[in-house]
């Protein structure tokens, strides 16, 4: 990748967010490349799931984890998808939800399909799911619902496509490949150290919530199968003994707040391009959540979307926000809540229709099993557990960010080679080829992050 250079010649393309073109490209729009496809009624070809992490792919191809669509028991309505079509989630566009069928199958009856007539089809998917076209997408997409903003066939259309030599689009193809491999596979030997320095923070706090700091504090069975044992000075109470609903309307003027699966709540309202999230105009549509405040999302708190507020804020309409009693500290419980043991309780307590998408409503919430111990000890805790992780922590938040720049360097490469911003015909054609051991030594990268980033969003 060292070396690359522009193109020796170029022209305007006469759009501001493209910019210039290689002067040997040739300008089309979408409308001439592409022709809508309505064909349903073929219920028994496989189902096929647009993805933003990675396109179009089998369903089947994908972990428990990761669907979370319900799926109908009658599929004739489903669109068919051709291998070689584009397929587009008119809702997610602007997230980058779109891609090219990998073979013949069927999609949601909500997804545009066309036949897309580009020589590469590797090439084309690579230039709409570039930044610089998602980016696109996202100023042609609008709507009323947060998270869901519809693009619409015509405005689609009249996307410009800059399009290279047939040969050149093959070169950039191979380039891309190989590139992404390699720093899929950092990103990858990445995660598996950050997973490791988690398991080692995750058994700290586990202890700490469960046991208490003394290791020989008399203990009693706590009734609780998952629990185990207790100190003896420690109760079991519901979670209504600790906590109480807040339902209040948000307030114009005050900081949009969200759920991390990372850190708790936070302000950092960015998607996974890095650019500001859409946020609804009518502040009052938002919960309103106070200082000290505990705030979780009803479709994530089994995966640890939960987190005490440090500051007086707004949080999605689609959280539960809950207010602590007296003698509860809320860091404390976000760090129970965060165990691996309780978010197994809140998964076999929340309901729905789908499991991956099951909700664990206040009602279900307050009727949960939680201990209960003095304040003062809770807090001994919550000072104990961030002494023994801070080191864990600053090393896992290095590494984070330097998966952040792999990732942000990853994604300008692509928008760059594919809008024509640098020259890698001569670099391709040295490139050793891509066996498929190396291939499989780096797939599932991008799966590492797809839960973090569908969470993310969802959060």
């Amino acid at each position: 990748m060292e070396g690359l250079k522009p193109y020796p010649a170029y022209k305007e393309s006469g759009l501001p967010w493209l910019g210039r073109v290689p002067a040997h490209w040739v300008a089309h729009c979408l409308r001439t490349l592409t022709r809508i496809r309505n064909e349903r009624n073929r219920p028994n070809l496989p189902l096929l799931s647009v993805v933003r992490e990675k396109g179009v792919i089998l369903r089947l191809s994908m972990s428990d984890e990761d669907n979370h669509n319900f799926i109908p028991d009658d599929l004739s309505n489903y669109k068919v998808a051709r291998a070689g079509n584009l397929v587009i989630n008119k809702m997610k566009a602007w997230q980058g939800s779109m891609g090219i069928a990998p073979c013949d199958g069927i999609v949601s009856p909500a997804y545009y399909v066309f036949d897309f007539g580009i020589a590469n089809r590797d090439y084309g998917q690579a230039l709409l799911r570039s930044r610089t076209y998602v980016d696109h997408f996202d100023r042609a997409s609008d709507g009323v619902r947060i998270g869901q903003w519809d693009l619409s066939i015509a405005g689609m259309r009249q996307i410009p496509i800059p399009v290279p030599p047939v040969d050149e689009q093959a070169a950039i193809v191979r380039f891309l490949d190989y590139a992404t491999h390699q720093l899929d596979k950092a990103i990858r030997a990445k995660r598996k150290i950050i997973a490791l320095l988690n398991e080692q923070k995750q058994a700290i706090i586990h202890r700490a919530v469960t046991r208490g700091l003394d290791p020989d504090v008399p203990l009693k069975d706590s009734g609780i199968p998952w629990l185990g044992q207790i100190p003896t000075h420690w109760e079991i109470v519901r979670n209504l003994a600790l906590f109480s609903h807040r339902i209040e309307q948000g307030i114009s003027g005050m900081p949009v707040l969200q759920v991390s699966l990372r850190s708790g709540i936070t302000q950092e309202n960015l998607d996974q391009f890095g650019r500001p999230k859409r946020l609804i105009a009518d502040h009052t549509r938002y919960k309103l959540v106070r200082k000290h405040d505990l705030a979780y999302n009803t479709m994530r708190m089994w995966q640890g979307a939960v987190g005490a507020s440090t500051t007086d804020g707004l949080v999605s309409p689609a959280y539960v926000v809950v207010k602590p009693r007296m003698g509860t500290e809320s860091s404390f419980y976000e760090l129970v809540f965060r165990t691996a043991a309780y978010k197994q309780q809140v998964n076999r307590h929340s309901t729905g229709i789908v499991s991956d998408r099951n909700r664990l409503y206040w009602e279900s919430f307050k009727q949960m099993p939680n201990v209960s111990l003095p304040m003062k000890e809770q807090a001994e805790i919550c000072r104990f557990i961030q002494d023994e992780t801070g080191a864990l922590n600053t090393a896992i938040t290095r590494i984070e960010r330097e998966i952040s720049l792999l990732r942000e360097y990853r994604t300008r490469l692509i928008a760059d080679v594919v809008t024509g911003k640098l020259d890698v015909r001569e670099a391709a054609a040295r490139l050793p080829e891509l066996t498929p051991e190396i291939a499989d030594e780096v797939d599932g990268a991008e799966a590492d992050e797809a839960l973090d980033d569908f969470a993310e969003e969802a959060a």
